[in-house]
């Protein structure tokens, strides 16, 4: 058994968690993987996913792909883009596993979304439209109208 972590050690680690955290809050496009995440931070990557999810509530996995599609929503939004021009712009691969991600955590699929919000937004100011059409998990919120 392993003593737990000293004041010390444990703020060490929230700063590696944080820097993980703002290289996928700028390197979002880029190819990231948890493995390269970890590695960037001479962690492994099963700790570096396990801290992350206690610091943060949710894996860094999640988190980026929680980022790519809120960028993903602002680019819709401004509808000059396509769906999957906008797809490979936040750095996803895959138009589906892209689509039924977007579906999941906006709850609607990226061309609806593209469709309606050319005219929900209109007039708001951008702190404003940022707060209201941030991404939240469908999951999530059922979760939060239960309780």
């Amino acid at each position: 058994m392993t003593a737990p972590p000293t004041p010390a050690e444990r703020l060490a680690d929230l700063a590696r968690l944080r820097r993980v955290r703002d290289r996928v809050d700028r390197e979002y496009a880029q190819p990231l993987d948890v493995e390269a995440l970890a590695r960037g931070e001479h962690m492994s990557a099963g700790h570096l996913s396990r801290e992350f999810k206690a610091a943060y509530g949710e894996s860094p996995y999640s988190y980026l792909m929680t980022r790519r599609i809120e960028r993903a929503m602002a680019m819709l939004r401004r509808g000059d883009l396509t769906v999957t021009e906008v797809c490979f712009a936040v750095g996803c691969s895959s138009l589906g596993t892209f689509s039924t991600r977007f579906a999941e955590l906006v709850g609607m699929p990226p061309s609806e979304y593209k469709r309606v919000s050319a005219f929900a937004g209109a007039g708001l100011p951008s702190c404003v439209s940022a707060r209201v059409t941030r991404p939240i998990r469908i999951r999530e919120a059922r979760l939060g109208a239960l309780t």
